[in-house]
């Protein structure tokens, strides 16, 4: 086990790359150990999170392997975000439609979810200028 496999390793990751760099980097490796090379040039992290987020993770953690956590509560918020249905979003994750319920039931626990707002275009705004 590397000093990268805590369970700090996401906060660090969110903190290195910001909430829609780590997402980026979520999406297409979660749950799976990556080496980080010192040179981004032999690395495939640039075609998958952009040069932008390979320089930022080399310079972090250059010559390790680190696991990329699952994230899936973090995703599970972003999906919701982006207005998918729960069966979709049970795809994504390798969850149940019942496994997602459960988790975002927890999720709202901890923290509410921030669903797109909806204004009914059929209601009028009385208090227009």
């Amino acid at each position: 086990m590397t000093k990268y496999e805590t369970a700090d390793l996401t906060q660090d990751l969110l903190d290195v790359l910001g909430e829609d760099g780590f997402f980026e980097l979520v999406e297409a490796h979660a749950g799976v150990r990556i080496y980080v090379p010192a040179d981004i040039s032999r690395s495939d992290l640039p075609s998958t999170i952009g040069e932008d987020l390979a320089a930022r993770l080399c310079k972090k953690y250059s010559g390790a392997y680190i696991r990329v956590p699952l994230a899936r509560e973090f995703r599970a918020r972003r999906y919701v975000e982006a207005d998918l249905s729960v069966r979709d979003i049970a795809k994504r994750l390798g969850l149940t439609e019942t496994g997602v319920d459960k988790l975002l039931k927890r999720t709202r626990k901890r923290e509410p979810v921030r669903r797109p707002s909806r204004k009914d275009t059929r209601q009028m705004d009385l208090f227009q200028e």
